[in-house]
């Protein structure tokens, strides 16, 4: 895995929940069979209110209705992203769809923690409001050894909060898959 992920931003707001990022009726899925986990892909982030989906425009479907995966790698979002539910299935099909990190405010712990335990998708945390300045499409760089993301489309450069361990246990995959890298586990 990289230290520069780049790619371009789908905007969201405020407490967005585990059944925005995947429906409930998405759920039925198997998670090891290859063509039913493109499904997850392909619904992630459907459950969100098409007025408040692709800020500001919004109107913007994070993933177009024939594919399975979103032109869009990196989420920007407002506080509390990813409350609700405990349910590993949010982070997994934002994975699946192509995401690579997310940049909020704030997560429920319990998302922020099976981002990371799973190894499926990097969170940064921020304290700039980068939901209300970035938009939609604009083009971003993250430079995970600076901890900026920067916004190629507006050029302006933001700071977010260092990682500590969990770039690296996204890394190897995981929490056990770290684990096990670092001798703690048999």
């Amino acid at each position: 895995m990289d230290t520069i992920i780049q790619g371009k931003a789908y905007v969201l707001g405020k407490n967005i929940d585990t059944d925005q990022i995947i429906p409930a009726e998405h759920l039925v899925y198997s998670l090891s069979d290859p063509e039913e986990v493109k499904l997850y892909g392909k619904y992630a982030l459907s459950g969100v209110p098409l007025p408040e989906a692709g800020l500001p425009e919004g109107n913007t479907p994070f993933v177009a209705d024939d594919k399975f995966a979103s032109q869009y790698s990196i989420i920007i979002a407002g506080p509390n992203f990813g409350c609700g539910s405990s349910r590993e299935h949010a982070p997994f099909a934002l994975q699946v769809a192509g995401v690579k990190a997310i940049v909020a405010e704030s997560y429920a712990r319990i998302f922020y923690r099976n981002c990371v335990d799973g190894g499926f998708v990097i969170p940064y945390e921020t304290a700039e409001k980068l939901n209300q300045s970035v938009m939609t499409g604009d083009e971003l760089k993250i430079d995970i050894e600076n901890n900026t993301v920067t916004n190629l489309t507006q050029n302006i450069t933001y700071s977010l909060n260092p990682l500590g361990d969990v770039f690296d246990i996204v890394k190897a995959g995981g929490i056990f898959a770290y684990a096990k890298q670092e001798n703690l586990m048999a």
